[in-house]
């Protein structure tokens, strides 16, 4: 089954497979050394892969939007594209191992630990301290790409937005569910005018 060669469906800048080798340390050294998701990763197999000649920014853009449109991790679907150019089948299987074995392997390790140490008290306090530092960060982010909605052009549809999502929170709604409702209000309440728009950007 895995001698089912790879399809091209764009120009690839350099034609030449690497080996499985060359292929899996690529993906193992550029996946495992990132923090903070996998638009990290996926920037650094770029890179590589255009150093390598496996494909180019055609084939990076292409491999992005299908990783997007993938359930599951982006990353790991990115990976699965790329070692299916160079390699195929056996290409995109070593590259799912390489990207998801080693951080599976140290997650393990890390709760086994975590769940044999979390009843001394300095755990407990450096896990609320992390939580605590988390929730400063999202709130953070959150307050900046609110701040340009917060004045009085655009405080009554804010207002609705925020009033909708505080309804469906409270009513256990899922995650999923409020963004979708919220993109439906906000596409019934219509683009704002020009003048709000121009509020907004200043």
């Amino acid at each position: 089954m895995c001698n089912v060669q790879a399809t091209q469906p764009w120009t690839l800048g350099t034609e030449h497979w690497a080996s499985i080798k060359r292929l899996t340390w690529v993906v193992l050294r550029d996946v495992n050394r990132t923090f903070g998701g996998g638009i990290a990763s996926m920037e650094l197999l770029r890179r590589s892969a255009k150093t390598e000649g496996w494909f180019d920014e055609q084939g990076h853009a292409v491999l992005t939007a299908v990783s997007r449109l993938t359930p599951g991790t982006n990353v790991l679907a990115y990976c699965v594209g790329l070692g299916w150019i160079v390699r195929g089948c056996a290409g995109a299987l070593v590259s799912l191992v390489a990207a998801s074995l080693p951080a599976s392997v140290v997650m393990v390790a890390f709760a086994a630990t975590l769940v044999r140490i979390d009843h001394y008290p300095i755990v407990r306090l450096a896990i609320a301290v992390g939580v605590l530092a988390a929730t400063v960060l999202v709130a953070s982010s959150a307050w900046h790409l609110m701040r340009p909605y917060l004045n009085r052009a655009s405080a009554p549809r804010a207002s609705i937005v925020a009033a909708v999502v505080g309804g469906l929170l409270l009513l256990g709604t899922t995650p999923v569910r409020v963004l979708l409702v919220s993109a439906a209000v906000g596409a019934l309440l219509g683009r704002p005018a020009r003048a709000d728009v121009a509020a907004v950007d200043q």
